[in-house]
């Protein structure tokens, strides 16, 4: 399995991508998009039973409408959609949305799971996670843990993949001038220029000034025109990072981990179709690759979720109040500065990694938990 590395944890981000190691998406496949979609969720709807993990999102319901789509059309049951509801954090709230969504499709089988702080970064389910395969990224990842055993010996589609090969990270040009042009009035003001970001305040200053500096590299690598950009993602670190974790998660339990937005013939129909565009945005794919064949309710423009409040809860706060200031990598965190940090009113989300590390460190797992023993090729960490 692919390991964070320490500058990962401090800084709570994963950047760089990996040399190509096949070769690069095929420009002239003739597929339509929706089509070579359809091919890429048939495995995981052969494989019963097929869970969705099923926000409500974008992403989500479109993997959700193909599959249903397609199982309908091959006579395979259908995906059953799995969704979370959680208590007190109304930015996550996306029930209306979910619902609407699962009306459109159709689908009579769906599972909601119910989450107060069974999801929090240290939380019961995180724990579990933890001391069976260690620290894995994202932080989130345990989110998926409940839904892939109620796959068990079937398989688990998602909507991963969404953030990269539909949208990316560079925000519409006239958001981009604004921000510019409001940079460049702070400026005149003589405000701004000198104020320290309270961003990485808890690192070294010269570890935070390298990993400022290597992510606005990162992110002013990211290409304009949508077919390299998708191959930019597609060899990024933390899509590697991430669809590894998932597949030693769903080996435990007997699953296929299905991520139909990262198939190669999906990407490579959407390149064909569409990609000579210089930064679409993620709506305009989504109708161009869905046309009129999926309901409208599919691809409608919604307000995007914030997880924040699910996962930094009561064990996280009640943890970072009583951390020792031991565990960290002390050339990159200072840890008066991340005490300082955790004694703010919200914890970072860009922490949630440095939770985990230290609540591990802090709570080994069991000789009944603990974590295999993996091949020296198996078990590694990847840096770009």
């Amino acid at each position: 399995m692919l390991r964070p590395t320490s500058r990962d944890i401090a800084a709570g981000l994963v950047i760089g991508q990996l040399p190509p190691a096949h070769p690069t998406t095929a420009r002239g496949s003739a597929a339509d998009p929706l089509a070579a979609l359809e091919a890429a969720v048939l495995p995981a709807l052969r494989r019963t039973p097929c869970v969705l993990s099923f926000s409500g999102g974008l992403d989500s319901s479109l993997v959700l409408a193909v599959a249903v789509r397609v199982a309908r059309r091959e006579g395979l049951p259908d995906p059953i959609p799995a969704t979370w509801r959680f208590t007190d954090a109304p930015r996550a709230e996306e029930s209306p949305w979910q619902e609407r969504v699962i009306r459109a499709v159709g689908v009579s089988d769906w599972q909601i799971l119910r989450a107060d702080d069974d999801l929090d970064l240290v939380g019961p389910v995180a724990r579990r996670l933890l001391h069976r395969h260690g620290l894995l990224a994202p932080a989130n990842q345990h989110l998926h843990l409940p839904v892939v055993e109620l796959a068990a010996g079937g398989s688990m589609l998602t909507g991963i993949g969404g953030d990269q090969i539909l949208a990316g990270w560079r925000r519409p040009l006239r958001m981009r001038l604004r921000g510019r042009l409001g940079r460049l009035r702070r400026r005149a003001l003589g405000r701004g220029r000198h104020t320290p970001s309270p961003q990485l305040a808890w690192l070294r200053p010269q570890a935070a000034a390298q990993i400022r500096r290597a992510t606005r590299e990162w992110q002013r690598a990211e290409p304009h025109r949508l077919h390299d950009r998708m191959e930019f993602h597609t060899r990024s670190r933390s899509r590697l990072l991430n669809l590894s974790s998932l597949a030693a998660i769903g080996a435990d339990h007997d699953v296929l981990p299905v991520h139909p937005l990262f198939d190669e013939g999906f990407q490579a129909a959407l390149a064909a179709r569409h990609g000579h565009r210089r930064d679409p945005t993620r709506q305009s794919l989504l109708a161009a690759i869905s046309g009129d064949a999926l309901p409208p309710e599919i691809t409608a423009q919604r307000r995007k979720a914030s997880f924040n409040d699910v996962f930094l809860r009561t064990p996280t706060r009640e943890f970072v109040r009583g951390w020792d200031g031991t565990g960290v990598d002390a050339d990159l965190v200072d840890p008066d500065r991340l005490r300082a940090v955790w004694s703010g009113e919200r914890i970072p989300w860009r922490t949630a990694l440095l939770v985990q590390h230290l609540w591990l460190r802090a709570n080994p797992p069991g000789p009944a938990s603990a974590v295999p023993p993996a091949r020296a090729t198996d078990d590694r960490e990847v840096t770009a």
